[in-house]
C-alpha cells in the first residue's frame, strides 16, 4: 500500500512534516537513518510507517516503560499491531506476547536496551525476520548527552548479531554536535541520511523569571490557568515534597514523582496525571523523557536545570500537539550551589571520572548563561545546539517583555572598585556572596573577621537589596568587566577591561524588564493559533468532555483519543459526515470507523442548539 495513503489511513495525516519523508524513504530502502527533530514533530512516524510497509518485525529500543506503555496504547488505537516486553509484564504476559510476535500479529516490538542482554529474548530474535531496528531517545548513548544509559552501548552488537543486518533508524529531539557524532560512531550507523529538521518549538513561550517568593509565584501563575495541565520541575526531592505539599493545601490537584518514592506510588502519580485526574506534576528530572501527554500546556522549572539540554528535553514536553505553551524557568543564584551539588553527587557514583566533571561543568556554565542572558532565549538555545536564526524571536520573554535601560555607571564603579580593593588585600579573592555583603555594608561575623569594614568600599551600595547587587554583578561577567576563577569555590576577580568603566569613563547600560520581576510578566506573543481562533469555546468543551469519557471507557489517556490540536480543529471545523470528519487533522481512517459517529452527533447537537 502506497505510504501517503497509510500515513492518512493510521496517523491521520494528509501530508508529511518537515524532514519525515526522507527519513521513511531511507530506511524503506535498506539505508541507516539518524534524525534530529523537536519533540512533537513526529519523530516516532519516521520508523512507525516504515515498519506497516516492511515485510518483519520492526524493534523499537526505548528507555522508559511508560514510554512503551503510551507508544503501544496509541498504536492500538489507531488499529496498528504492536507490543512491548518489560519488567512489568508478569510470565503469562510475557508469554502471550512471544506468542502474538512468533504468529506474525505485531509489526512493532518496544523494549528496553536492557533486555538485550537476556539471553530467552536473544533467541526469540533469532527466529524472527527483524526488518528493522529503531533506536528511540538515541543522546543516551553518548557521555557528553545529558541522558547517558550504558545499555545503549549495547545496541551495536545486538544489530552485529542478526543473521541480516537491517537498517538501524535513530531518533532524538536534543543532540549537540558532539552528541550527533557519538550516536553514529557509537550505534555504528552505515552511511546514515542525516536530517537534523531544526530545534526551534514555535508554540513554546521562553521566559526566565527572578522571583523573590517561588511559592507565591507559582501559587498565582497556576491560579491564571485553571484547568491547565502541567509539570513543575525541582531539583530535589525534597523540594518536589514541600511544593506538592504546599499546592495539596491551596486545593490544586497535585501528584509529585521522584526516585525515593515506591514503584508503586510512582505509577500511581504517572497514571493520575496521564489520565488527567491531577492537572499538575511535580517531579524531579526522574520524570518525563518518553511521556507523550500531548495536552501539557506549561511546563515550570521551579530550580535550574544542570544543562541546556536537560532544560530543552523538558520544557519540551509542553505543547507536543502544537498548541501554544509556556516554558518559565524560576532562576535563583542558590540554584547554581545546588547544581554544583547535584554534580559533584553524581561524579562519586561515577568513580570521579574527570572528564565527566569537566563536561558537566561547562555545560553548567552555559545553563547559568542562558538564565542571565538579556537577549532572545529562543536565539540563545538554537545558538547552543548550533541552529541558524533570524535573531529576536517577538515570542519569549525577553523579546516581548516590556524593558528599560538603565545607567548604572557610579553602581558599576562601586562593584568593581570593590573587587580591586579586595584582589590588592587578599590575594585570593573573595567570592561574589561576600563582596555583596562588603558592599551592602554588613556587619555579619565573616565580613569583620577579614576588616572589610575598614575598607572605603564598605557600605558603598547600602540600601541596594541583595538580588539586584547580584544582578548587576552577573550583568559585568556577562559584559567582560569582571570574571570567576576556580570552580568549586570561585572568586571574583577584574579584568582588563574594568579600566575603562573605572578610569576612562565607560558608560553601564542595564536594560531590565520594567515589571517586577516576580510578576508573571506578560502573555507575549504566541505561535499562530490557526483553527484555534476561530474555534467556539462551548463546542471545544462538549468535545473534551466526550473525549475523557471515551478514553475513561477504554481505559487509556484522553489524548491517545484525540490530541488538543485535534479536537480544536474539529471545533473549527464543525464537520457533519464522515467525509467532512476525515478532513480534521489528526483524524484517521480507523479512528474515524471507531470515533466518528459520537462525535458527529455532538457537534450535530451543538449545531442545532445553536441554530434554535
Amino acid at each position: 500500500m502506497e505510504k501517503l495513503t497509510l500515513l492518512k489511513q493510521y496517523f491521520g495525516h494528509s501530508g508529511f512534516r518537515p524532514g519525515q519523508e526522507p527519513l521513511v524513504d531511507a530506511l524503506l530502502s535498506g539505508r541507516d537513518a539518524m534524525g534530529v527533530m523537536p519533540t512533537g514533530a513526529g519523530k516516532s512516524v519516521c520508523y512507525q510507517l516504515p515498519a506497516l510497509l516492511l515485510p518483519g518485525l520492526t524493534l523499537v529500543l526505548s528507555p522508559l516503560i511508560s514510554l512503551m506503555k503510551d507508544q503501544v496504547a496509541a498504536l492500538a488505537q489507531a488499529g496498528i499491531p504492536a507490543a512491548y516486553i518489560n519488567s512489568s509484564l508478569d510470565a503469562e504476559e510475557y508469554r502471550a506476547v512471544y506468542r502474538q510476535i512468533r504468529r506474525g500479529e505485531c509489526k512493532l516490538l518496544y523494549i528496553a536496551p536492557e533486555r538485550l542482554q537476556a539471553e530467552g529474548f536473544r533467541r526469540l530474535l533469532e527466529e524472527l525476520p527483524v526488518s528493522l531496528v529503531a533506536v528511540d531517545e538515541a543522546h543516551c548513548v553518548s557521555q557528553w548527552g545529558q541522558d547517558f544509559r550504558p545499555s545503549y552501548l549495547e545496541i551495536a552488537e545486538l544489530v552485529r548479531s542478526l543473521p541480516v543486518r537491517p537498517p538501524v533508524g535513530a531518533f532524538t529531539a536534543t543532540a549537540t554536535a558532539a552528541v550527533r557524532r557519538d550516536i553514529e560512531t557509537l550505534l555504528e550507523l552505515r552511511d546514515p541520511l542525516r536530517i537534523t529538521t531544526g530545534f526551534d518549538r514555535p508554540n513554546l513561550f521562553f521566559e526566565v523569571v527572578r522571583a523573590r517568593d517561588k511559592d507565591q509565584w507559582l501559587s498565582r501563575f497556576l491560579a491564571e490557568r485553571p484547568g491547565q495541565s502541567g509539570i513543575v520541575y525541582c531539583a530535589t526531592r525534597k523540594t518536589v515534597d514541600s511544593v506538592t505539599a504546599s499546592l495539596l493545601a491551596q486545593g490544586v490537584p497535585a501528584a509529585r514523582y521522584h526516585a525515593g518514592m515506591e514503584d508503586q506510588e510512582r505509577r500511581q502519580s504517572q497514571e493520575g496525571f496521564v489520565y488527567d485526574q491531577a492537572r499538575v506534576m511535580v517531579a524531579t528530572n526522574a520524570f518525563g523523557m518518553g511521556i507523550d501527554k500531548s495536552n501539557v500546556s506549561f511546563v515550570v522549572h521551579y530550580n535550574m536545570p544542570k544543562d541546556l539540554e536537560s532544560y530543552y528535553q523538558e520544557a519540551g514536553r509542553a505543547g507536543r500537539d502544537g498548541s501554544p505553551a509556556r516554558c518559565v524557568l524560576l532562576y535563583a543564584a542558590g540554584d547554581v550551589r545546588t547544581a554544583k551539588f547535584l554534580i559533584a553527587n553524581s561524579q562519586e557514583d561515577q568513580e570521579g571520572d574527570p572528564d565527566r566533571l569537566r563536561r558537566d561543568l561547562i555545560r553548567l556554565d552555559r545553563m547559568v548563561r542562558y538564565c542571565k542572558t538579556g537577549g532572545c532565549l529562543r536565539a540563545d538555545l538554537l545558538d547552543y545546539f548550533g541552529e541558524i536564526h533570524g535573531g529576536s524571536c517577538g515570542n519569549c520573554g525577553n523579546c516581548a517583555g516590556s524593558f528599560v535601560e538603565r545607567d548604572i555607571t557610579v553602581e558599576a564603579q562601586k562593584i568593581l572598585s570593590a573587587v580591586a580593593r579586595v584582589e590588592k588585600r587578599y590575594a585570593y579573592g573573595l567570592g561574589a556572596a561576600v563582596i555583596i555583603k562588603l558592599l551592602r555594608g554588613s556587619r555579619d561575623k565573616r565580613v569583620l573577621q577579614l576588616g572589610l569594614d575598614q575598607l572605603p568600599t564598605h557600605g558603598a551600595l547600602k540600601g541596594m537589596d541583595q538580588d539586584r547587587v547580584q544582578r548587576y554583578i552577573d550583568f559585568l561577567m556577562e559584559e567582560g568587566y569582571l570574571r570567576s576563577d576556580g570552580e568549586e569555590y570561585p572568586v571574583l576577580r577584574l579584568t582588563a577591561r574594568a579600566g575603562d568603566v573605572l578610569f576612562r569613563g565607560k558608560q553601564v547600560l542595564f536594560r531590565e524588564r520594567a515589571a517586577e520581576a516576580a510578576k508573571t510578566g506578560p502573555a507575549g506573543k504566541t505561535a499562530p493559533q490557526a483553527a484555534s481562533q476561530e474555534a467556539d469555546g462551548s463546542l471545544l468543551a462538549a468535545l473534551k468532555a466526550l473525549r475523557f469519557r471515551l478514553a475513561q471507557e477504554a481505559g487509556v489517556p484522553a489524548y491517545v483519543v484525540f490530541s488538543n490540536a485535534a479536537l480544536t480543529d474539529m471545533a473549527a471545523l464543525r464537520p457533519l459526515n464522515m467525509e467532512e470528519f476525515l478532513q480534521v487533522s489528526g483524524v484517521g481512517r480507523v479512528k474515524a470507523e471507531r470515533y466518528g459517529e459520537v462525535f458527529l452527533k455532538v457537534i450535530r447537537d451543538w449545531r442545532a442548539g445553536v441554530e434554535e
